[in-house]
Order: structure tokens, then sequence, then C-alpha cells
């Protein structure tokens, strides 16, 4: 059962943000009373730019002030006072054509971190920013606006990334992302992890293992600002950041792994696995590009969000962690009775209407829902038998029916799913009927491998067999890497990027396999 509501309130008055310290944060109410905080001891930009969830209008800006990032107490080497941020938004690199200007004010109570939220940009246009704070300069960012929602869009370019253990190799992939002409980055989850990073799990090659207090797994506020801060002191996740608005949600090891509303697989009581979300929500904005619209509420952060792209997609963000119902007997790997329990959801109730609204008023040519864990069906038994793993959708099947059904009932032609967590490349074609794979094909489920999770990886693995024993899966691998997408109103294009090893940087890109979907025809057509 999940924790009455009040409960879940009296967090607020613990892990909360004063509406003032907040609402600094966002630039909204820069006034005479900020205070400019003095000279700081170093640069404070040491945790690079990032910029994200871009209207047609604007995009919000994020930096984080820390001269210090690696400090023990989490603050960054900052002082506790606050900090008057000011950022510029031009046309050209050189900052010689100023579209908007601003202040913000950077607080202690969030870590020192900076959403500006800018508005009054052009829409479907490239832009330049930076900050300047205590006399420092930060780097130089690039973003993008959406497209007019009313406007015909010739093609929408975007990469899918997820599962990024820091200490399990180089983020090389972002490199070679890096490189490419992207309109987004769509990050699916597991952006840092809780583990304790010690000599059994370090496996960055040729760099030291960090010392305490990275050894210890993290759950107080202070840990998790730390451990954010050491994964973005990788300079490739620094330099894509810089390069691309990213729209991002949270999979598990945001909080702590495989947990559920309030439950964890640890027998955590709810009370306490509250307290630890509400800290590690709270630290997950701090530290990514999100709109005032995602701060947390003690442990609550609403993450769902819908964006469009001109007339050719529209995007839905999901969150499938913070609302399920628990694993059906309490067990991750089943068969259960209960998993068919038709009030079950992934998605909870209100985020599943907010969905099928969102899909009842589309008129999008593509509808992509951007999101955690693999939605598919498959059958892990490679026998007689049936076994399904209910961390996925799989353990859900009564919400995936009414998803389906919400389809059909308004004609959704072009449904893509985009899908993290099981660090593999895997390209799935929905079926009407999940053993008949001879049924109608009527989605397209596009999975990225991780980042780094895991290291190296290889071209198979032992999970390889029980995956491609479902017929409706066209593509497995184990390697490392990131999916990378071209959308036009005719096709949409989907290259699964590898690099050959993580656990030492340098790794050259290769193109695993492309695939190509037709408008109007989901299934996938190979083309290398």
């Amino acid at each position: 059962m999940r924790t009455p509501l009040p409960y879940r309130r009296s967090f607020l008055a613990m892990t909360g943000v004063s509406t003032a310290a907040f609402v600094l944060g966002t630039g909204r109410a820069a006034s005479a009373e900020d205070l400019e905080g003095g000279p700081l001891p170093a640069d404070p930009f040491t945790l690079g730019v990032a910029s994200g969830d871009p209207l047609p209008d604007g995009v919000v800006l994020w930096t984080r002030l820390a001269p210090e990032p690696l400090a023990a107490d989490g603050h960054g080497g900052m002082p506790r006072s606050s900090y008057a941020v000011h950022y510029e938004v031009a046309e050209d690199e050189r900052f010689a054509r100023i579209a908007a200007k601003g202040r913000v004010t950077a607080t202690a109570e969030l870590g020192h971190s900076v959403h500006a939220e800018v508005h009054g940009l052009r829409a479907g246009r490239e832009y330049f920013y930076r900050f300047k704070a205590g006399g420092h300069l930060s780097p130089v960012g690039r973003t993008k606006t959406a497209p007019d929602p009313r406007s015909r869009v010739e093609a929408f370019r975007f990469a899918t990334a997820s599962c990024q253990a820091w200490y399990h190799g180089f983020f090389t992939a972002y490199r070679h992302m890096a490189d490419e002409d992207l309109d987004m980055v769509l990050f699916l989850g597991d952006y840092i992890y809780e583990y304790g990073i010690t000599a059994a799990n370090w496996r960055r090659q040729g760099q030291a293992l960090p010392p305490a207090p990275h050894n210890a797994d993290v759950s107080t506020l202070e840990q998790y600002r730390l451990r954010y801060s050491l994964f973005r002191t990788d300079p490739d996740l620094q330099r894509i950041h810089a390069h691309v608005p990213w729209v991002v949600t949270t999979d598990d090891h945001e909080v702590v792994n495989n947990y559920a509303d309030d439950r964890d697989e640890y027998g955590t009581p709810p009370s306490d696995l509250l307290r630890r979300r509400a800290v590690a929500y709270r630290a997950f904005y701090e530290n990514l590009p999100l709109r005032s619209a995602s701060r947390s509420h003690g442990p609550d952060l609403p993450l769902h969000r819908r964006l469009r792209w001109g007339r050719l997609a529209d995007i839905d963000v999901l969150d499938t962690r913070q609302y399920r119902d628990f694993y059906p007997a309490g067990a991750v790997i089943d068969d259960s009775p209960e998993r068919l329990d038709p009030k079950r959801t992934i998605l909870g109730g209100r985020q599943e209407r907010w969905l099928y609204d969102g899909l009842r008023r589309s008129q999008a040519t593509w509808n992509v829902l951007a999101q955690q864990v693999v939605m598919a069906g498959i059958d892990r038994d490679t026998g007689p038998g049936e076994l399904y793993s209910n961390d996925q959708w799989d353990g859900f099947p009564a919400n995936r029916d009414r998803l389906y059904a919400a389809m059909r009932r308004y004609d959704i032609a072009n449904p893509v799913v985009l899908t993290g967590d099981v660090h593999h490349h895997i390209a799935i074609e929905h079926k009407a009927d999940w053993k008949d794979p001879d049924s109608a094909t009527i989605a397209t489920e596009l999975v990225g491998t991780s980042i780094g999770s895991d290291g190296d990886g290889a071209e198979n693995d032992a999970y390889g067999p029980l995956w491609l024993a479902n017929r409706h899966v066209k593509l497995y691998n184990a390697r490392r890497g990131y999916l990378s997408c071209t959308m036009t109103p005719e096709r949409l294009t989907s290259e699964f990027k590898t690099v050959p090893y993580v656990t030492r940087p340098g790794a050259p890109v290769n193109v695993l396999a492309r695939f190509v979907t037709e408008a109007g025809r989901p299934g996938l057509n190979r083309e290398v």
C-alpha cells in the first residue's frame, strides 16, 4: 500500500526548499535583494553548463557553482552565501548579437544550482549561452529552441542515452555523440548509481580509484550531491551537455536499485525509503537542466511531461518508477498470477490519464514515448514454459493493454517507444499477439545500450539467446554506445552505435545496425 499523502507531505518540512530560494534559482525574482556574495576562491564552473526542455520560445539553462566539486561535504567548495549569476544568450558564438540576458541567484539551499528559464527566443533556432559569477566566466554552451508547433519540420535529429556508471568506464560514447548535429538528447535514466565505488567495481584503467567518501552507498543529500559532482567531472559528459539541449527522466539508480514507489527489494521501511527518495530527487533537480515545473516536493518529483517538435513529433516523457505497484509476490523475475491483476499499474492512475489524454489530442506524425524499462513482451524461458521480468512492463500487462487500447482508440499510427535500463542494444517490434510472431505489428521499440555501465561488454552474451528466442526481437548486442535517430515526415532512421571498449579512453565508434521505420507502417526494416 502506498504511504498516505499527509505522511508524505511531512517530508516537505524536512527535505523541501524554501519558496524564496527556489524562485531565485530560476531567475524569476532576481532583484535588488539578490546578494553578489563577494569574490569566489576559484573558477566556480567546474561542472560545466547545460540546457534542457526546449520550447519554441526558449530553454532552461543550467549550471552549478562548485569551485571544489569533490569537496566531501557536498557543497562544492562554496560558502553558504547566495551568489548572483548573470547569463547571456546570443545568436552567435562571439556574443555580438545578444538575444536575452538576466540574473539568477544561486543559493546554498539548492546546492548553488541555477535553472534560468529563458523566454522570448525565436522558434527553431540555434543559440549560444554563458554564465558569469564572482568575476569568472563559464564555458560557452550551444542550444536550440523547438520549432513552432504549427510548422512542418523536415527533420528531427536526436540521440538517446542511459545507464552511465562512471566507475565502469569512460564516457567515450558522448564524445562521438557530440560530433553529431543533434537537436536533442533524450536521457532515459540512471544518470548516477548509488553503489559505493570500490576496487571490486572499478574499471577505469589508468585512473586512480576515488578515495572515501565515494566508497560508501549514497543515501544522504550531501552524498547524492557529491555523486553527481563526481560523474559530471567527466569531460565528455560536460561536452555533450554543452553541445545540445537534454530532456531527462529517471530510472531506479538515481535513488536505489529496483525501487517501486515507496518500496524496494531490500525491505526498507516505506518511511525510510521516502526520506531517501526526497533527498535523491532534490539532488536530481539540482544537477540537471529541469524547469521549475519539475522541481521536487519532498519525496515527489513531477517528471512526466510532453514536448512537441513542430507537427512532426509529440514526445511524452514518462516515469515508470515513482508511481508503480510493487513486484508481484515480491519477485523481480516470476510468473506469479498477481502479475495479471487488471488493476496493476506501472504509471499510476494520474499519469495514465495524462498520457491517454495527450494521445487523444495528438496531431503529430510520430508519437514518441521516452521511458525507462522494456515495454515489449519478452518471455525469458526459452523452453515450453513462461518467465517474465516484473521490473519491466511484463510485470504490468494490464497497463500495457490499456495503453495499446488508447493507441487504437485514438488512431495513433506511428508510436515509437524509446527505452534504456538493460545495457544492451535491442530492436523490437510490438505485436498484437506476443505469442504469434505473424500477428500485426503495432509499435516499434528502440532500446539503447548503456553509456558505460557493465564495462566493455561484448558482441553477444549469455542473455542473447533468451532475447532472440522472441521472434519479434530483431537485434541484440551487448556493447556500450548510444542510439542516433533521424525522423522525417516519411520515415524514422535509427542507428545503433557502439564503441568496442570503455575501460580505457579513445575508442572509435561503429554503426552496428541501421533500421528504417516507415510512417504508417510500424516495424523495422534493416538496412545495415
